[in-house]
């Protein structure tokens, strides 16, 4: 299986329970100088928010922001409790090579109790199911590392962006806009019920994965590309464009899916695969890739005749 999706699908599967632990905030003597982001979407808010000076080590898979980033790495998927207590830099201030702080999504090999054993501080940012969920994490990084001024501001914003993207576009009730939701070329989709899957809930798109949801697929059901190509969907987001090379044109190719209406007319819309499938600060980016798609298919005439 694909490296974004092995990694989409173990997140959302293992932490669906895992609450947000909200501390109490970073003093000027308690303001943690080695901090391990094992989590490709807290790196981004790490760094994001100006903690990025305090990151000395973050996982395989974070690569962005795209300069700055420590070379010191860490397979998140399969971290090492060696690996990690023995990573910071010891200095006079910070004489011990045990992390501060560790911020995971997905508690591997137990990682988080293990770590905690030795005195570390680990805190787990699962994938938020909502909006304010994502928010609330960006607003604890900012206090556990003391920059909770800029992380209040950063969600406010992410906020703001979503609201108006949300209220931009006009109501359509002889329209149902259906829509397929790529994850990898095997046909794993996402519902509703989803994190992202309710920022185009929002946008009032009508989710053809939903009615294939089973309990164990958590939201990420595998969908057929016979019940793919029966449901007829008017959009289709591909968020494998990097890790599957999948367009529009590969799309095509497929046996049946020149015929779809979203293929036909030109609604096969390419996303980041990392924007995609993260919930930190460039959540605006792809709100508002989503949002100029849904208001383009609503005044796309072929769609509708």
């Amino acid at each position: 299986m694909f490296r974004s999706l092995r990694l989409v699908l173990a997140l959302f599967l293992s932490a669906l329970a895992v609450p947000l632990i909200v501390s109490s905030g970073a003093s000027a003597a308690t303001k943690p100088s080695c901090v391990v982001s094992l989590s490709p979407t807290a790196t981004e808010t790490l760094y994001a928010i100006g903690a990025g000076a305090q990151v000395q080590a973050v996982d395989t898979d974070s690569d962005y922001p795209t300069t700055g980033l420590p070379k010191k790495r860490i397979n998140g998927l399969n971290p090492s409790v060696e690996a990690a207590i023995g990573i910071c830099k010891s200095t006079a201030s910070h004489p011990s090579t045990k992390p501060d702080l560790v911020v995971i999504s997905y508690d591997a090999n137990d990682i988080k109790e293990k770590l905690a054993a030795l005195g570390v501080k680990v805190i787990n940012q699962s994938p938020p199911t909502t909006v304010s969920g994502a928010l609330a994490q960006i607003e604890q990084l900012g206090t556990l590392t003391g920059h909770v001024k800029s992380a209040d501001t950063l969600a406010a914003s992410i906020k703001k962006t979503i609201d108006t993207d949300v209220a931009s576009v006009p109501k359509h009730p002889g329209k149902k806009l259906t829509a397929y939701y790529e994850l990898d070329t095997t046909y794993y989709s996402l519902t509703s019920s989803t994190f992202v899957g309710s920022l185009l809930k929002s946008l009032g798109v009508v989710n053809i994965a939903d009615a294939q949801n089973t309990t164990a697929d958590a939201g990420y059901p595998q969908l057929s590309p016979e019940y793919i190509l029966g449901a007829n969907p008017k959009m289709i987001f591909l968020a494998d464009t990097i890790c599957c090379k999948a367009s529009a044109s590969t799309l095509a190719k497929r046996p049946g899916f020149s015929k779809v209406a979203a293929v036909e007319d030109g609604e096969v819309i390419g996303l980041n695969d990392d924007v995609a499938s993260r919930w930190g600060p460039r959540l605006s980016l792809l709100m508002n890739q989503l949002t100029a798609s849904v208001k383009g298919a609503l005044t796309n005439a072929k769609l509708w005749k």
